[in-house]
Formats: structure tokens, C-alpha cells, sequence
């Protein structure tokens, strides 16, 4: 059994952000062995490392792209190897990843997303219906759609936060939605001023009702807002994530004005005790 590593990731806390597993040393396991370790360990998402490629497991899938885990991962490869900057090879493409330590020791990463797209959100009804939300619920300044900044995410506003906060959904119509259309997570949102958000991510397809921090989902984010004039880049947006599941995240999204160049997530990592 290779080693797995364990680190929260956009937390410098390991009781908040998103739990993920890193494998190293992966080289020597196949797609079967990969699944099942991902499902043994439980997180959203495991990375296995060989070289410079990178695969994501969640406990039921593979995906082409992780955020929360490429950050897990490029901080645990500083600490092995010290802070820098290099290429990851995932299915999505090359991302490039850059660590630095912070002052108290805590090292951050900053991923650059592959180059993204946006485009109208399919049969949004049946999406809401499975959310259990109506027409109502949704904030017109920032209409339905699908992003993909190296997966692919229906982005859905809430006109409230008591609406975002209230998350209880039928998971198998979302799974079966999300299914026929190609969707990794659905990125919930709620705007509280011109660049600071609130986010919450439900993840059935991967077998998990919900991400406590999602960086594939705010690099597509900003690649949304971006790509529909709701920011003016060069700009730095900040979504806060996992409050309501008691896992508090903090990610910082940097957007570049050319509309066709990857986006910038930041977030720290810190190791969870295997106690």
C-alpha cells in the first residue's frame, strides 16, 4: 500500500477547508487500485502523483480535474522538495502550479487553470427542481450557466444567503441531472459585495453531497464572471466556502484581462493529523 498524505486544503486550519489524499508515489497502481484507495480514504477527492502526471479520484469516480486536491498536492511536493514552481499533466491539460512559505511557515500554491469557457446552462428547471429551489431563488444579475476552467460546473446564484445557506437537495435527480450533462459539481453562489462571495458545491456524482472548498468550481467561477462582464480584471475575487458545513475555506481567485487565459486560484494546505 503506498503512503497516503492528508492535508485540508484553502485552510491553514486542519478542522476547516477541504479534506484531500495525495498519493507521491502512484506510479506503480492502476485505475482499479487508485479507485479503491480514493474509496477507502473517503475524501472528495485523492491525487495520485507519477512524475509530473496527476489523476483525481473521488470515492466513485475519476475526474479530469481537482482544484482543492492540485493545491493538497503541490504544497505536500514543496514540502518534499521546498517551495518553486512547476507543471502538473492532468487529463484537463497542463497546469502550472507555484508554492511559497509563508511567514509562521505555512505554505500557500496557486494553480493556473487551463484556458476556459462559458456557455448557456442546460434544462436549468430540472436542475432547480432537484435543488429544491424555484425561479425566485436565483439572482438575475448573475444568470445560469456552465464553466469550465478544467471541469465543468452549472453555476446557479442565490438571491439570498439564507437561501444558499439552506442546502438540502435530492441527491439522486441532481446525480442523474448532473449525469446527462456532463457536470461535476453544481457551483452555488451568493454575491455579497462587487468581489467577495459565498460558494457552496453539491458533488453527487463523485458519491459526496457537498464540498466544504472547491477550486475547480471558483477557477470556472471566475472564468463566469469574467467572460460576462461582472468583474473588470485585472482583479482579485475571494469566495468563502464550507461555513455551513462547519470547514471554513478561503480562496482567492485572480482573473488576467485576456478573456482566454487560464485563471489563478491561491489557497493554503496544512496536514491532518492522522490522529
Amino acid at each position: 500500500m503506498p503512503e497516503i498524505l492528508r492535508l485540508a486544503a484553502f485552510t491553514d486550519d486542519p478542522q476547516g477547508g477541504n479534506p484531500a489524499g495525495v498519493v507521491l508515489n502512484a506510479g506503480g497502481l492502476n485505475a482499479e487500485e487508485m479507485q479503491a484507495i480514493a474509496n477507502g480514504v473517503g475524501y472528495s477527492e485523492t491525487a495520485f502523483v507519477d512524475g509530473d502526471a496527476v489523476r483525481y479520484f473521488s470515492p466513485e469516480i475519476e475526474v479530469p480535474f481537482c482544484g482543492h486536491a492540485t493545491i493538497a498536492t503541490a504544497v505536500a511536493l514543496a514540502q518534499r522538495d521546498g517551495p518553486g514552481e512547476r507543471v502538473l499533466k492532468t487529463a484537463a491539460g497542463d497546469i502550472t502550479v507555484r508554492t511559497q512559505q509563508e511567514d509562521g511557515g505555512t505554505i500557500t500554491a496557486t494553480l493556473t487553470s487551463v484556458a476556459p469557457h462559458v456557455q448557456d446552462a442546460p434544462i436549468v428547471g430540472r436542475a432547480l427542481a432537484a435543488l429544491r429551489w424555484s425561479a425566485d431563488d436565483l439572482d438575475d444579475a448573475l444568470p445560469p450557466r456552465v464553466a469550465y476552467a478544467g471541469a465543468r460546473h452549472l453555476i446557479l446564484a442565490a438571491a439570498t444567503r439564507e437561501r444558499l445557506a439552506d442546502l438540502s437537495y435530492d441527491f439522486n435527480d441532481l446525480k442523474d441531472y448532473m449525469n446527462a450533462h456532463d457536470l461535476t459539481t453544481v457551483a452555488l453562489v451568493y454575491r455579497e459585495d462587487a468581489t467577495t462571495f459565498h460558494a457552496r458545491n453539491p458533488f453527487p456524482v463523485g458519491g459526496v453531497f457537498e464540498d466544504p472548498a472547491t477550486g475547480a468550481a471558483a477557477a470556472a467561477f471566475g472564468a463566469y464572471l469574467r467572460a460576462l462582464g461582472l468583474v473588470e480584471a485585472p482583479v482579485r475575487i475571494t469566495i468563502h466556502q464550507g461555513d455551513d458545513m462547519g470547514r471554513p475555506s478561503l480562496l482567492l481567485v485572480d482573473l488576467d484581462p485576456d478573456p482566454d487565459s487560464g485563471v489563478h486560484v491561491t489557497g493554503a494546505a496544512v496536514e491532518i493529523s492522522a490522529s
